[in-house]
């Protein structure tokens, strides 16, 4: 009885160790943190040897589940940094995208042209202190007209240029960038251009800005497709930025702000008369009425860009000669102006592609370094009343000499004279003794 106790006893051990075993392996594993804290002594061991189970065999089944979670929680932060680096990547992307886009739509290197000779005109129309504030607000602005009125160029032309190799690769006619898309951004800083020209300099500068917008996009762009009479219209949009800067300088139109604005008209239709007759084919292929089309010799061609080279002659005398520059502009000018002037007449004798290329890049030459010319040695308000101020002290002096009133201050070398003479009273001098020359002493009499 008691033998059948035991072995009863000794079953339902066996029977509980064995249910504990099976429990452990398929009961859900404790927390990590949990085992950390039970100690080596306290783990339960079964009564029979072959079925020992203690809570540190349980143990790296618990590790592996932690190091599978850490992987798990490392696999998604390294796929979450993965996605964000590619979103970054593709926003990178995008933006340089477009602004690759813009910067062709708006013809960034010729509208960085404008802007120059919209900037030397303010330098020109400032006073003895320039206002660089304002230079650079006018540029901003010019530089946004400019870049709407290019855009709009593209707009209207896309199917000419499509039919271009020299232009087919442009954002729109290569699908880059869509047609409302482009008329956003045109009209986006076509406004935005204006507004600042308007706030931060005149209203004068800012109808300047937008009248040369509508002329460049809405009569010049068509006008290309119809008569050739648009080379000189696009000479006056050219001529009008300089004339721009002065006026938001000065804050009006003079004679003298015209000499920037008539050396542009006269140079660009050398300039252009070069490009036109190297892209014949082009133009013929895109539609354009351009003037080279309609002259099979050149001649005619090169005859427009020789007598616009030579008008360019007078422009350095009459800078000096209106008191903007000093003489030394003058002998920089003329001799700059008979450099291209050459090259036009090289055209004009010998109608090739050579020579026409020459002239061409003549032009490229000419209006930066007749700018630079022009801001080195372009004079002061001070330096240009100079020469006022003697005349009006001279017509101020002539009542004076008639009347025979003593002027020795004016003229030391006369009171010189008088004291070494005596007493004996100078006559007055005539008009006609002085005045060919203001700046002698009047001469001294002695009488006999």
């Amino acid at each position: 009885m008691w033998r059948n106790s035991l072995s009863f006893s000794s079953k339902l051990s066996h029977y509980n160790s064995s249910y504990s075993v099976s429990l452990l392996r398929t009961s859900p594993k404790p927390s990590y943190h949990g085992l950390l804290g039970r100690s080596s002594s306290t783990s339960p061991q079964s009564t029979s040897a072959g079925d020992t189970v203690k809570w540190s065999d349980a143990g790296p089944g618990i590790v592996n589940f932690g190091a599978h979670a850490a992987s798990a929680s490392t696999a998604d932060v390294s796929s979450l940094a993965a996605s964000s680096v590619l979103k970054a990547k593709d926003v990178a992307d995008l933006a340089k995208h477009y602004g690759r886009c813009y910067w062709e739509l708006s013809k960034a290197r010729l509208s960085m042209l404008v802007v120059a000779t919209s900037g030397t005109g303010y330098i020109l129309g400032s006073s003895s202190s320039v206002d660089y504030l304002g230079l650079c607000c006018t540029c901003a602005g010019t530089m946004m007209v400019a870049a709407s009125a290019n855009s709009l160029n593209q707009v209207f032309e896309v199917n000419n240029d499509a039919k271009m190799k020299r232009t087919r690769h442009r954002p729109l006619p290569s699908g880059r960038l869509t047609v409302p898309h482009a008329i956003t951004w045109a009209s986006s800083v076509g406004v935005a251009g204006t507004a600042l020209l308007a706030c931060e300099a005149n209203m004068l500068a800012a109808g300047l800005a937008a009248s040369n917008l509508f002329l460049y996009a809405f009569v010049y762009t068509p006008l290309k497709q119809i008569h050739p009479v648009n080379t000189w219209v696009g000479a006056i949009v050219g001529a009008i930025p300089p004339l721009l800067g002065w006026a938001a300088a000065s804050g009006q139109i003079s004679l003298n702000g015209m000499i920037l604005p008539a050396a542009l008209y006269f140079w660009q239709l050398p300039h252009f008369m070069a490009l036109a007759y190297l892209c014949r084919k082009d133009y013929a292929d895109g539609g354009f009425r351009m003037f080279s089309l309609a002259d099979a010799s050149g001649q005619r061609t090169a005859s427009v860009a020789l007598r616009n080279c030579l008008y360019l002659l007078p422009l350095g005398y009459l800078a000096y000669d209106w008191g903007i520059t000093s003489g030394w502009f003058c002998v920089e000018s003329t001799l700059l102006a008979l450099a291209i002037s050459g090259t036009a007449a090289s055209f004009y004798m010998n109608r090739t592609a050579k020579t026409a290329r020459r002239m061409f890049h003549a032009s490229l030459l000419y209006l930066p370094v007749f700018m630079s010319g022009l801001l080195v040695h372009r004079l002061s308000d001070s330096e240009q009343s100079m020469p006022v101020e003697k005349s009006h002290k001279f017509v101020e002096l002539l009542p004076s000499l008639e009347s025979g009133v003593d002027n020795s201050e004016h003229f030391p070398q006369r009171k010189y004279r008088c004291e070494v003479v005596g007493a004996q009273a100078c006559p007055p001098v005539a008009y006609a003794s002085v005045a060919p020359f203001p700046f002698l002493p009047a001469p001294a009499y002695v009488s006999s």
